[in-house]
């Protein structure tokens, strides 16, 4: 037999149910490699069933960590039926905003992984222009927004096309403290005020029970609060209620989604390291990388309604992997980069970069294989098939310069495959990071950025207390971290406060050239 064939047969695994396979024939490993992972994966595979038995894996907080497991009774829960009563009372206009007007569009106020999984959800199954679409195309399932940053641009693109007294506000945090959404709720509130409006007859709220939020929402009364649990993480929740609220509202069938999730967990199981697909694909990242993520992870679905893929595993994977210390508190400064576009697309954009350019990734490409239409482009060749022409040639040329491909293919995509691509990925990144043994499920980094952001802000609060109470004065940043009674060293980012006060009427700013730099007046 060939020898490439034999090993795409033997390197490629398929799940014969649902059709789904993924294929490491492409990238470059040798069978002893494989066998020197094995013990290796022995250890991982351990790990992942002391997590699924509820031990605490997250020794840094403290937590156990239940996406695995939760996923498999959450369907036949009090909280998933809660859910879908909701969402039907809403489609039903049981339920109506202040003015009594039905709702006709939800916002999803959250960020990471509370607005990026929807996000995914919401572009997979129904699609880039599902809010075009009439009410009755729809079948009074909701249009769908999303807040997912501290922006006032995205606030206010989104009041030039909301109809305030028609949607539905659905806040998302899961310790009710995130900065962004706090802001985005804060200001939203204030609109709906100016409008006559009571928000809290618009809002609902998913956080953990006895957060900031939950007070606050059952406080105010809002529509609905609904739990989540303290042991899933935000980069790991669409298959929590953080994904099915969303889902409901705009009639995705999230009892399938499950069923797609939970049956790649029963495979991802699997105790033979080169039958498990998600085993063989953290085996893949740790042997193209060194163990040191040594090469970039490029993500190309071939296929529209995939193309938030990339974004979506940028933040599971980097920022499970991403560490500075393993668990032990030594330096290692782990991770995977990852980058992503969509197929077809990237041929005019960087695939060019991979073909001819550094040697330093490895690409997965996903394939849907059902056309979503038949669309001839000859007697024998239809859109379809061009699309699938540029992948394989694509692949081909990668392969003959020696470049590493990974080939996910799914038989269409619905719900269920979206379910187990997810699922592939949150295990996979679950066993890489016992093979580097870090923590996955902890965040320090992001809380570092936080803390930093709280002490520029804390500056800004100081610097202007202090030019509010002496007269105006037209001098450079240095002279006014001086007079403000500020360190020297803080000049820098005193200049980047004027600049924003200057663009935003706090404050007006002159370019001195002779002196090459702004001067600033506060007000």
């Amino acid at each position: 037999m060939d020898l490439w064939v034999e090993r795409n047969r033997r390197y490629t695994l398929v799940d014969p149910e649902s059709g789904f396979s993924i294929g490491f024939a492409g990238m470059n490993f040798t069978d002893a490699d494989i066998d020197a992972m094995r013990e290796r994966t022995a250890g991982a595979l351990r790990e992942m069933q002391k997590i699924e038995a509820g031990e605490i894996k997250n020794l840094d907080e403290h937590r156990k960590v239940t996406h695995f497991t939760d996923r498999i009774g959450y369907p036949e829960s009090e909280l998933f039926a809660e859910v879908e009563r909701f969402a039907a009372d809403i489609r039903a206009g049981k339920i109506t905003g202040a003015a009594g007007e039905p709702f006709d569009a939800v916002v999803v106020n959250g960020i990471g992984g509370s607005a990026l999984g929807p996000q995914l959800m919401q572009f997979s199954a129904n699609g880039p222009y599902w809010n075009e679409k009439s009410r009755e195309r729809r079948q009074n399932n909701l249009k769908i927004y999303f807040l997912d940053n501290t922006d006032s641009a995205e606030f206010r693109d989104l009041l030039e096309v909301m109809e305030p007294a028609r949607t539905l506000h659905l806040v998302v945090s899961k310790s009710g403290g995130t900065q962004e959404t706090k802001n985005n709720l804060i200001a939203m509130e204030k609109f709906y005020a100016q409008q006559g409006l009571d928000f809290a007859r618009h809002a609902a709220a998913v956080t953990m029970p006895g957060s900031e939020l939950d007070k606050y929402a059952r406080g105010k009364k809002f529509l609905a609060v609904f739990a989540m649990a303290e042991s899933i993480g935000g980069r790991t929740s669409e298959t929590s209620i953080v994904g099915h609220v969303p889902a409901a509202l705009t009639g995705v069938d999230f009892r399938r989604f499950l069923a797609g999730a939970c049956a790649m967990d029963r495979w991802t199981r699997e105790s033979e390291l080169t039958r498990n697909p998600a085993a063989m694909l953290a085996a893949m990242w740790f042997i193209a990388g060194r163990g040191r993520g040594d090469r970039n992870m490029v993500i190309v679905p071939y296929s529209d309604r995939l193309i938030l893929m990339s974004r979506y595993l940028q933040q599971l994977v980097m920022e499970s992997l991403g560490k500075e210390l393993d668990r032990r508190g030594n330096v290692v400064h782990q991770g995977l980069n990852v980058f992503g576009n969509k197929g077809g697309t990237d041929a005019h954009a960087f695939i060019q970069q991979l073909n001819d350019g550094r040697d330093d990734f490895f690409a997965t490409f996903i394939e849907v294989l059902e056309d979503s239409a038949r669309l001839p482009i000859s007697d024998s060749i239809a859109m379809g098939d061009y699309l699938h022409g540029f992948l394989a040639g694509l692949t081909a040329a990668l392969l003959k310069k020696h470049r590493q491909v990974i080939t996910v293919k799914l038989p269409k995509l619905d719900v269920f495959a979206l379910g187990q691509l997810i699922a592939l990925y949150e295990r996979a990144v679950a066993i890489y990071a016992e093979f580097i043994d870090i923590n996955a499920f902890h965040q320090p980094g992001v809380q570092a950025y936080k803390l930093a952001a709280k002490g520029v802000l804390a500056l800004r609060e100081k610097l202007f207390a202090a030019l509010a109470a002496a007269p105006a004065v037209r001098s450079s940043a240095e002279d006014i971290t001086a007079a403000a009674g500020l360190d020297a060293s803080e000049a820098v980012t005193v200049g980047d406060l004027l600049d924003k006060a200057a663009l935003n009427g706090a404050a007006e700013r002159e370019f001195d050239a002779s002196r090459g730099c702004w001067l600033y007046t506060t007000k």
